[in-house]
């Protein structure tokens, strides 16, 4: 549940992930081996969030806030993803639905390896992944 980010971005699925030898341990836990853009993102920063001890976005007032709604503009856009639903997939579902059906979601079709957000191809077989297209 760590590795689920209070914007709704599944951090094992970030491109960090498939670094080596240091992978991150999501925008939960310590910023050991956390990257910059990470451990200062305005976001996980945020006072109100903070303040209230909100693990999730959607557990504030002003969701979806202007901030989240760039950051899900861009991924959307970019990588077919929307951390705006993801939020709303958490809330409805739970955190435990939610993450299982992100198992599945995010496995290669050909070889079952995990596929990278950031990226359009299966790092296990090369195969290129799926992207959802968005109307903007």
């Amino acid at each position: 549940m760590n590795m689920i980010a209070p914007c709704g971005m599944n951090c094992s699925i970030c491109l960090k992930q498939f670094r080596s030898p240091s992978t991150c341990g999501g925008c939960n836990n310590d910023k050991q081996n956390q990257p910059q853009y990470c451990s200062s993102c305005i976001i996980k920063n945020c006072r109100k969030r903070l303040d209230n001890n909100y693990k999730y976005c959607f557990q504030c007032n002003t969701f979806p806030c202007t901030r989240l709604k760039q950051l899900d503009k861009r991924y959307r856009t970019k990588y077919g993803m929307s951390m705006i639903e993801n939020l709303c997939s958490i809330k409805d579902d739970g955190i435990r639905n939610y993450i299982k059906n992100e198992k599945t979601r995010w496995a290669c079709s050909k070889c079952g390896s995990i596929l990278c957000v950031h990226r359009e191809h299966c790092p296990g077989c090369g195969i290129k992944r799926n992207i959802k297209q968005y109307k903007l």
